[in-house]
């Protein structure tokens, strides 16, 4: 078993969401999900084909940016933004993910509705320090 550090596995997370969600690339985004991929998500079917058969029916406009990233040991929590999945509003999503062997091996999140200002009632945008669009 291999061990990475938490600064390659924030590196690694990033390239993989850029790889599957961005830019579509099923085959490069199996060397970074476990074979053996657990998927918590209520979302989403389990397994990596789970996961990766979900984002093969989402719009081409799909993308994910991150907002930020934090990572303890083996595991990884990205803040990000999930826009153009086919929804009224961006979800932002607090991913975590742990890692295996220098691989995404688990997922949980948490996922919400980006407010838009008038929705606010902080009054302070959920992503980023502007409100969408």
């Amino acid at each position: 078993m291999s061990k990475t550090t938490s600064a390659e596995n924030k590196a690694l997370v990033l390239e993989a969401f850029d790889t599957l969600f961005n830019k579509r690339d099923y085959a490069a985004a199996e060397r970074f999900w476990s074979d053996r991929y657990i998927q918590h998500s209520a979302h989403i079917a389990p397994g990596r084909d789970g996961l990766f058969n979900l984002i093969r029916v989402l719009p081409d406009g799909l993308k994910y940016e991150n907002h930020l990233i934090l990572a303890e040991g083996e595991y990884v929590i990205a803040h990000g933004r999930f826009s153009g999945h086919g929804r009224p509003a961006a979800w932002i999503a607090a991913d975590v993910v742990r890692m295996e062997d220098g691989k995404l091996a688990e997922h949980w999140d948490v996922l919400q509705d980006e407010a838009t200002e008038a929705e606010s009632v902080s009054g302070l945008p959920m992503f980023g320090d502007r409100f969408p669009g």
